[in-house]
This record gives C-alpha cells, structure tokens and sequence, in this order.
C-alpha cells in the first residue's frame, strides 16, 4: 500500500487518539503536503522536531493498527463488498442461467457471512 494512503487510513481511523498539537501537524504533513519546513515555519519549531513528531505519530499509529487491525478489517470488508458488488451486477444484467444466478447468490451470501463474522 502507498505509504501516504497507509498513512491517511491510519490517521482516519486512530487520529483521536493524537494530541491535538500531533494531530494538527500530522494532518499538514500528511492531509495538506505540506513540507516539514513549511510546517516548522509555520509553528515555530525546526524541521527535525516536526520531522520527530511525525515519526512518533507514524510509530503510535501504527501501533494502534496491530493491536486493534481497524483498517486491515475495513480493507477486507470494501474488497468483499466490491465482489458482491460485481456478482450482484452480473444478476442484474439478466445476461445468466439459472444455474449461474444461484452460483453468484451463494457466494454472495458466503461472503455476506464472513462479513458479519468477522463484525
């Protein structure tokens, strides 16, 4: 995964959990691309501090993602989603057999309960 997507997922789902000092300048770097000088100037502060509370926003982050995998199950949920998606899509096109209409519902409804399983 693209590291500035990972970090956006990431911030999207634990971003609360950041002071609002971190907050605000993780959301430049990452949200706004704003540059580590851009950032220092504009608090204050040098661009290896504002480099340094990135990385620890990165670390703590992270953190969060392998204790509670919020994001990896979010991931996995809009790709089973998209499949069923796609089979419902095919059903509607009235372009299958029977045969193949029951096929593209039962895997629907398998991925379905792997969905709520997995909730």
């Amino acid at each position: 995964m693209d590291k500035i997507l990972k970090q956006a997922l990431l911030y999207d789902f634990y971003g609360e959990l950041l002071t609002e000092h971190q907050k605000s300048i993780y959301e430049d770097f990452v949200l706004n691309d704003y540059s580590l000088s851009e950032i220092g100037e504009d608090r204050n502060i040098s661009r290896q501090g504002v480099y340094d509370i990135i990385k620890r926003c990165d670390r703590l982050l992270d953190g969060y993602e392998e204790k509670l995998h919020l994001v990896q199950k979010f991931l996995m949920a809009k790709d089973q989603v998209a499949q069923i998606h796609s089979y419902a899509s095919e059903i509607l096109k009235n372009n299958c057999t029977q045969e193949k209409t029951t096929e593209y519902l039962r895997q629907i409804e398998d991925i379905s309960n792997r969905i709520l399983e997995e909730m």
